[in-house]
């Protein structure tokens, strides 16, 4: 059971992946990629949860200065703490979904860095 905190924090994450798909996505992204909170599977729930607390934690313990990163800098920390969820969530992950941030389009590294800035804004 997620505590309210968690779902909080889950939902912030997900609402911002979903604001970065419709921005950046070129042409009408997936169906799962903008799936309502409600809708999301709960171990992507409990996913975007960790992963915000994880940003979160990391803003904190820097005194703010993660302000001084770039957004590449940003981006590569939110793909790799999400990486590391889908290990934990997923037996067996398809190769695209461990990809190394290099490896990634441009679309969803725009959108990791904005993750992390909407996480700033909250912390």
């Amino acid at each position: 059971m997620e505590s309210m905190m968690d779902e909080q924090s889950g939902r912030i994450f997900r609402e911002a992946w979903i604001a970065g798909v419709h921005k950046y996505y070129p042409g009408e992204p997936k169906p799962g990629y903008v799936t309502p909170w409600e809708d999301t599977p709960d171990w992507e729930r409990q996913a975007a949860a960790t992963v915000f607390r994880q940003v979160r934690d990391f803003i904190t313990l820097s005194a703010g200065s993660t302000s001084k990163l770039t957004r590449a800098q940003k981006s590569r920390f939110v793909a790799l703490c999400w990486i590391a969820q889908i290990y934990k969530h997923i037996e067996d992950p398809k190769p695209g979904y461990v990809a190394d941030w290099d490896d990634l389009p441009d679309w969803q590294k725009e959108t990791d860095a904005d993750i992390f800035e909407r996480i700033e804004l909250e912390s």
